[in-house]
């Protein structure tokens, strides 16, 4: 009875396709990398936003590598000398997304940041129009700002993810947790008028689901 010689590069596509099969590796994003030309004038604008400074290391004279943490943000940017060779200031399309996009603005510009008003979009690759969507759609409503180099930052108002988007209910922060406790709150409040205006008393119970459901994009409870 004759038997099929594998060779090595068989062997290893087939271990490398049975790892695939089982579990895909997580591939978390770290850190993005930002093109700047004053290292320290980058540095002080970014603490003057209120950024968490994780670190700043200098190897010598030809790197430095300086990290911050936007709040609540899982990512962090890295700028500094020997870090990068793009241009200074060519980074666009920096998205950092917000709960509520006036109230982000109003800290931005409190912490010195020239922030342009709010926009929003009616669909993808439409116009820019002026002001807040009118309806609060998630992902429609947008602003911008720029560090000293111009390297662009896009603030967009996320409340409610689009299907499969996330595996557990996070929030990234007490002030988007009570605004969502807010939103459950006044959708529970129409709940017990359509049921006659009775209190619920296992409104805990239909907070969760509401709270759950709307962060995964899924039909919100009547």
């Amino acid at each position: 009875m004759s038997q099929t010689m594998k060779t090595p590069r068989d062997e290893k596509h087939e271990t490398a396709t049975g790892t695939l099969k089982k579990q895909a590796l997580d591939m978390k994003l770290e850190v993005v990398v930002i093109p700047v030309s004053d290292v320290d004038r980058a540095k002080s604008f970014y603490i003057g936003l209120g950024w968490r400074l994780d670190g700043d290391f200098v190897v010598g004279d030809t790197f430095r590598g300086v990290q911050f943490t936007p709040p609540g943000s899982p990512a962090s940017i890295h700028f500094g000398t020997g870090v990068t060779t793009a241009e200074p200031g060519s980074a666009s399309g920096l998205y950092l997304v917000v709960s509520d996009i006036e109230a982000a603005r109003a800290e931005l510009i409190g912490h010195g940041a020239e922030v342009s008003e709010a926009f929003h979009r009616t669909g993808p690759g439409k116009p820019a129009v002026k002001g807040r969507d009118p309806e609060r759609r998630s992902y429609s409503s947008f602003a911008t700002f720029k560090d000293p180099d111009g390297n662009e930052w896009l603030l967009q108002e996320i409340t409610t993810r689009f299907p499969g988007r996330i595996d557990t209910t996070t929030y990234a922060s007490g002030a988007d947790l009570v605004a969502a406790l807010r939103r459950a709150s006044e959708a529970h409040g129409e709940h017990e008028k359509r049921n006659g205006g009775q209190r619920d008393e296992n409104w805990p119970d239909w907070y969760a689901e509401y709270m759950v459901a709307e962060q995964a994009g899924k039909e919100l409870p009547l």
